[in-house]
């Protein structure tokens, strides 16, 4: 039995080394060997006819032929399939990877890290603060109070009565002032709320809002401030504006406009045939916000600007829809 076992054994190994990668060659000494009519199996059914006492090593001995019988076939069936994949599937080292595909930044977020980095540039300082501010804040520190008109022209988020969605990020201008004396040179960016939805405007979207408060400011230093961040954003060429206006925080306020950056002032469906667009807010701190945070106004002067993340994007790169930037539309995202 042992002579037979050895016999059977060698000469498989033998068969399986010279069909080394033949999947078919292998499966058929699988059968040879193992199968239900294979020499293993019939040399163990043969065991029965051995004495009682010469079964137990010759069941053990066969057995552990088999398992090394059955584990060679099995790694020779896994080679040929290893060799027959690197023959479908063979990769030239020497071509070109494939760049994995990667995301990029949101438009929005790529514009609003642009505003911050021009004014860092000016020296200010970037602050961030709740979007879930105290009516005091949102308001009343503002030169707001309760029951004002310009109230109505906020379409306000309630969260109570003295709890708001914050429908700009001025309250941050209090915040800090109330913490820091003066000189003060901030800009603070962040996601507002108000109840408006169509071409131009969204329930939630972004602003930046800059202060600065010293000694001796006067318009002129806003002109100047705004006048840089124009041209830095834009290009040297873009004129700009100031139109009076009025803001309840600052006196004497303006809007700037800048030269239609689609027709360049000729006149089109974007400006309105106005040859103008409207980018931002601005102003001179009113003096009660100043006594709202302890400043002293016969020593100190500042200005305050705020803008519309949407609107310079849009500006930036002639899109007439605000929608487009929420919509998540790859292929309208993927331009940027």
């Amino acid at each position: 039995m042992e002579q037979q076992l050895d016999e059977i054994e060698s000469e498989a190994q033998r068969e399986l080394a010279a069909a080394a990668g033949d999947r078919r060659r292998i499966e058929a000494l699988g059968l040879k060997y193992l199968g239900r009519k294979g020499r293993m199996t019939q040399l163990l059914r043969s065991i029965a006819s051995l004495a009682p006492e010469a079964r137990p090593a010759a069941g053990l001995r066969a057995n552990e032929t088999k398992q090394r019988l059955s584990a060679a076939i099995e790694a020779a069936l896994r080679a040929a399939e290893r060799i027959e994949r690197s023959r479908v599937e063979r990769i030239d080292v020497t071509l070109p990877g494939r760049a994995p595909l990667c995301g990029t930044l949101h438009p929005i977020t790529q514009i609003s890290r642009e505003i911050c980095d021009i004014f860092e540039r000016m020296g200010y300082d970037i602050v961030e603060g709740p979007e879930v501010e105290k009516d005091y804040y949102n308001f009343e520190a503002l030169n707001i109070p309760k029951n004002h008109p310009a109230r109505d022209m906020q379409d306000t988020f309630f969260v109570s009565e003295e709890v708001v969605l914050r429908t700009h990020t001025s309250p941050l201008q209090i915040r800090t002032m109330e913490r820091h004396p003066p000189p003060v040179r901030v800009i603070a960016p962040g996601k507002v709320f108000r109840c408006d939805s169509d071409q131009t405007h969204t329930p939630m979207f972004h602003q930046v809002e800059g202060l600065l408060v010293d000694e001796k400011v006067s318009f002129g230093d806003l002109k100047g401030t705004l006048t840089a961040f124009v041209h830095q954003m834009f290009d040297e060429e873009t004129r700009l504006r100031f139109r009076p206006s009025f803001f309840p925080f600052t006196e004497p306020s303006a809007e700037v406009d800048i030269l239609c950056v689609i027709c360049r002032g000729t006149g089109c469906r974007v400006c309105k045939q106005t040859g103008w667009l409207e980018i931002l807010g601005s102003g001179m701190v009113h003096p009660a916000v100043f006594e709202n945070v302890g400043y002293d106004t016969r020593r100190y002067t500042g200005f305050a600007f705020g803008m519309g993340v949407e609107r310079v994007a849009m500006l930036k790169y002639g899109i007439d829809d605000l929608r487009k930037f929420f919509e998540n539309d790859l292929r309208f995202l993927s331009q940027f």
